[in-house]
């Protein structure tokens, strides 16, 4: 069964399956490398490190935020599919670096009348100073192999320049 509502991307999927070539891709990560990053649509992970598809292993999440679920899978990564070093990259711009929480909750609630006052999105006050807590809370966290390199850069969206600031 297909909505309407997916046609187009169902579309471009029959396209991309037309001319698939990743049969056979290895399920580790060829290049030892985990990047945590953020979902905005300006960021492209694979083309901004100069990498290509099975290189790495590629986390995405609201302010590229060091989460439990993060964590749990770069135990994963680390230990089953090859991840030797690990990069989180947050970004200029981001809308989780400038908002408050109480205009995310009122954003929210305007557009769909939905109370999510209980959730919360890591909104980040401090973006280098943020970005150094999560880096050191991969760091410290005893999961994870001893020694795995962590670093943390901001991706500027503007200049497509990756800089490192811890």
């Amino acid at each position: 069964m297909q909505s309407e509502e997916f046609a187009d991307v169902l579309a471009g999927n029959d396209d991309y399956a037309a001319r698939f070539a990743l049969a056979g891709l290895e399920p580790v990560a060829a290049r030892g490398l985990a990047v945590v990053t953020c979902m905005d649509s300006r960021i492209e992970p694979l083309d901004m490190l100069g990498l290509k598809p099975g290189d790495a292993k590629i986390m995405r999440n609201a302010g590229a935020r060091v989460t439990t679920d993060v964590l749990r899978t770069l135990a994963l990564a680390t230990h089953l599919l090859g991840v030797t070093r690990i990069m989180v990259v947050a970004h200029t711009r981001c809308k989780m670096a400038s908002a408050t929480a109480g205009e995310v909750v009122a954003a929210i609630e305007q557009s769909s009348g939905i109370d999510v006052r209980s959730l919360d999105f890591h909104l980040i006050a401090d973006q280098k100073a943020t970005l150094g807590e999560d880096v050191q809370r991969i760091r410290s966290w005893p999961f994870l192999p001893p020694h795995v390199p962590v670093g943390g850069f901001l991706y500027d969206v503007d200049t497509g320049r990756l800089t490192q600031h811890a």
